[in-house]
């Protein structure tokens, strides 16, 4: 499938929402298997050193 204009890329042929919808949503998905973990482990990480300082001050 060729398109001519940019704009005919963009519509896919009267798919465009579709298509674009599917592309974002699976770029979210993959963002948000990127900075889930990240944030889990920051967490993680601060949790454990307040539970360190806490147990230094006993």
């Amino acid at each position: 499938m060729s398109f001519s204009t940019f704009s005919e890329f963009l519509a896919m042929g009267h798919h465009g929402p579709y298509v674009w919808s599917a592309y974002g949503i699976s770029l979210l998905v993959l963002a948000l298997n990127l900075w889930l973990p990240v944030l889990a482990r920051r967490n993680y990480l601060q949790d454990e050193a307040r539970r360190l300082r806490r147990e230094e001050q006993k």
